[in-house]
């Protein structure tokens, strides 16, 4: 058992207070020291661990090289930035290829670093027309049966798709995921708002990277960016670097979205924690260059944010903390149905901690009360 001395820690349902925080693999009090205690500098602030549902690769790796070594870098590069559980996610690409990904995913074992929540299937069920960077030549129609070999694949770990609900087959799709538990996220998409509305009554609850590669908003079709803005009851991701999406947007999305539903995301590819230059994703050529990834046709392909980069520009947006951090804790916790577990601090949950500075740097990382960073 260990203990935090006096730490302004982020409490779920009191916000920000100094306390005492006692812990092994879970939290055991909040207010008593029991145990050993673990020194924090001054100013050190206690957050939950942040939870990235959509992110493909960091330090030199992806999740589709098919690896559990590959697997493991990610795992150990994410306590870097705080983030102590994600979701692998997958790209477009030859069948084999996304095949070979999940089959890494359902065999990893990995104990260190950040932990393995399961793995959001980013296509191969796409709009040609809004690709973005995956790989057109590999996008397949709608299929139950495709869907079920990716899933056989993975060992029943797949846990969120994002698709495009406009297709043929996608309203069965989708139908199927959600009567087996999948979370369905809406994205690549050129849907129209009464596209967007049926697949959400079908049972889709996200938007994905909201802004991003769906269609825009029209006065006389709001497309699926306006269903995120016009749909509380649904989920939106948000890449919150600047660049995918302006900050006047960001706050366009915040004046709109209930607190609890908006999710910040990295999207983030191998390139991150590494110099700039050239990098792969997808099987494409990708150019890194001053915190930007792009394709040689200037296309956006993922990115390299952190993300206590993402949390830092949301409070800096708001001017709350507690809101930021619910965004990459709480709110995908609530989302992948893993709130009991993690996303907060309160008794019983696991002991996984961002420890920040003032200026949002993180100064250690733990996961189930293992120091990971």
């Amino acid at each position: 058992m260990n203990f935090f001395r006096n730490a302004t820690v982020y409490v779920e349902g009191r916000g920000l207070i100094k306390t005492y925080l006692s812990f092994d693999a879970h939290i055991e009090a909040i207010g008593n020291a029991l145990g050993e205690e673990i020194p924090l500098p001054e100013g050190a602030i206690v957050l939950p661990g942040f939870v990235d549902e959509h992110i493909h690769g960091a330090d030199g790796c992806d999740g589709m090289d098919g690896t559990g070594e590959s697997l493991s870098t990610i795992a150990k590069a994410l306590p870097r930035e705080g983030t102590t559980s994600f979701l692998v996610t997958t790209m477009t690409a030859e069948k084999n290829k996304i095949l070979s990904g999940l089959s890494s995913v359902k065999a990893y074992e990995g104990k260190k670093g950040a932990r393995v929540l399961g793995v959001h299937l980013e296509g191969p069920f796409l709009s040609p027309a809004y690709a973005g960077a995956q790989a057109k030549e590999h996008l397949l129609a709608p299929s139950i049966k495709a869907f079920n070999d990716f899933q056989a694949a993975a060992g029943g770990k797949i846990k969120l798709v994002t698709l495009a609900p406009e297709p043929d087959g996608a309203k069965e799709l989708i139908a199927h995921l959600v009567a087996s538990g999948v979370r369905v996220s809406l994205g690549h998409s050129g849907a129209s708002y009464a596209d967007a509305r049926h697949a959400i009554a079908l049972g889709a609850d996200c938007v994905t990277h909201t802004f991003n590669a769906m269609s825009p908003i029209h006065h006389r079709d709001l497309g699926l960016a306006g269903a995120a803005l016009l749909c509380d009851d649904l989920y939106a991701e948000l890449i919150c670097d600047g660049t995918h999406v302006s900050f006047p947007a960001v706050e366009l999305l915040l004046k709109n979205k209930p607190q609890d539903k908006l999710i910040l995301v990295t999207d983030s590819m191998r390139a991150k924690y590494l110099p700039d230059g050239v990098s792969e994703l997808g099987g494409q050529t990708v150019f890194v260059k001053d915190g930007e990834a792009r394709l040689e046709n200037g296309k956006l392909a993922g990115s390299v944010l952190k993300m206590n980069e993402a949390v830092k520009n949301l409070a800096a947006l708001t001017g709350d903390l507690c809101r930021a951090a619910d965004c990459a804790t709480k709110n995908p916790a609530l989302h992948l149905g893993v709130y009991d577990e993690i996303g907060s601090i309160a008794l019983g949950k696991r002991a996984d901690f961002a420890i920040v500075n003032r200026s949002l740097d993180v100064i250690a990382t733990y996961v189930g009360g293992e120091r990971v960073y």
